[in-house]
């Protein structure tokens, strides 16, 4: 009987060869798909403008032009002062934003926290109503001063219900409650257990939660654009929105001004500079994520299962 099993369960899991070559053909096919819109961007932004107007976006483009990277590299200390914002951000806003998220999410998911409903109940609510833009930007700008520093970029992403609700259902699904209660027997109090038992038994959602937050911290430009009026402070994504805002208004100018100005309109590097701008801003998170993408697939199979 059991030796029936066995050979059932190596048929199930056995492939043949024509439909191995078959899944890896389309596989292949499928990364290439991927990857082509990626090369696509890459090829257009150092494509030159005018060959862009005539040819259209192409994998091979007749002319070859830096103009876009021009354009943006021209003030580079400007450009390297934004990194060094979003880094930034990223960084301190990704630890605490984890740091936070864990120290919530546990007591919450343990049955025995006596207001455990109580506070599920009030972070989840965030979920589904907010307090409006204007209170929020009156809370922040007038009563916590968050304005044109570096804090404003931080903190009001800190805390996010989404995360919460992974976390706690990972430490529902994961973190058994006679491994606490073992510590506990043998004298733990209960910061050294969330440090030294839960912490190390939660990689995974630490990993989970700190790229999700990273990623959003990256790709922010709207806090920027609320609490940010010092150029000093831009942060990467507001610094090629600003720039895009400015070539928009150059690429007007020469519309409407009198003369011939055809020939100028045309080598303003306006299709390419967008695509210089998305290179620019995704290079460093496209090289990062297939290091961290099995963390992706762990925190979308955590947040499928509503604890």
């Amino acid at each position: 009987m059991k030796s029936e099993k066995i050979q059932s369960s190596s048929r199930l899991n056995s492939i043949s060869p024509v439909t191995n070559i078959v899944l890896n053909t389309f596989f292949i096919i499928y990364c290439v798909l991927c990857v082509a819109p990626l090369i696509l961007i890459f090829m257009v932004s150092i494509t030159e403008q005018t060959a862009l107007a005539i040819d259209g976006y192409t994998f091979f483009p007749s002319k070859i032009s830096f103009d876009a990277y021009r354009y943006l590299f021209n003030d580079i200390e400007k450009l390297l002062r934004a990194y060094g914002v979003t880094i930034f951000a990223c960084v301190v806003g990704t630890f605490f934003c984890v740091t936070f998220t864990m120290m919530y999410s546990y007591p919450i998911s343990r049955k025995s926290f006596k207001y455990r409903n109580f506070f599920s109940f009030f972070i989840f609510f965030t979920m589904l109503f907010q307090g409006g833009l204007v209170p929020w930007y009156i809370l922040y700008t007038k009563y916590l001063g968050l304005k044109n520093n570096l804090i404003a970029l931080v903190m009001p992403a800190v805390m996010n219900a989404f995360y919460v609700l992974i976390t706690k259902t990972f430490f529902s699904l994961n973190i058994p409650d006679s491994v606490l209660e073992a510590a506990r027997i043998d004298g733990a109090s209960e910061f050294n257990i969330f440090f030294t038992i839960v912490i190390p038994m939660s990689k995974p959602v630490i990993a989970t939660i700190a790229l999700f937050a990273s990623l959003n911290y990256w790709n922010d430009w709207y806090l920027c654009l609320l609490f940010i009026n010092n150029p000093k402070f831009y942060n990467l994504q507001y610094s090629m929105y600003q720039a895009l805002r400015s070539l928009q208004f150059l690429t007007s100018s020469l519309a409407t001004a009198s003369g011939n100005t055809s020939s100028a309109l045309a080598n303003v590097p306006g299709e390419t500079l967008r695509m210089a701008m998305a290179i620019i801003g995704i290079g460093p998170i496209v090289f990062a994520y297939p290091f961290f993408q099995k963390y992706f697939i762990k925190g979308l199979t955590i947040g499928a299962v509503k604890g």
